[in-house]
């Protein structure tokens, strides 16, 4: 997870413990962070490399879409699943994660059980369909 919010956070991991995603989770906090851990995976063969990735686009020090355009240069994890999960309601922003190679796009909700619906999103993902939610 690429989350620079603390709530955010909270609220991801408990939507996707709702849905039943037994799953270890990383955080990274920052998209320059982000970049470095897709630099390592590459540098590493034994290093880790996510299945998913669950992706903010207004982060600080490296822009969301930024972190997406290098993940997909990567030689190691260039493949895994991209959820974009955001506040941005901007189409432009949607089209261009999409253009980017993200496999949804999940607007962030004010309501708690909306944002809940992120858990079914991921299954949804990992189950080979593409999903977007607004």
């Amino acid at each position: 997870m690429i989350e620079d919010n603390k709530a955010d956070v909270f609220l991801i991991r408990d939507a996707l413990r709702t849905a039943g995603i037994d799953a270890h989770v990383d955080v990274v906090t920052d998209g320059e962070a982000a970049v470095k851990f897709f630099d390592r995976a590459d540098e590493d063969p034994a290093g880790i490399c996510p299945s998913i990735v669950i992706l903010d686009l207004n982060l600080p020090r490296k822009r969301g879409v930024d972190v997406l355009r290098h993940m997909r240069q990567s030689q190691r994890c260039a493949g895994a699943l991209v959820l974009v999960v955001t506040s941005s309601d901007s189409n432009q922003d949607r089209e261009t994660a999409l253009q980017l190679g993200a496999n949804g796009y999940f607007r962030k909700p004010s309501a708690y059980d909306r944002y809940m619906e992120l858990g079914d999103v991921v299954l949804q993902l990992l189950a080979g369909n593409s999903a977007t939610s607004d």
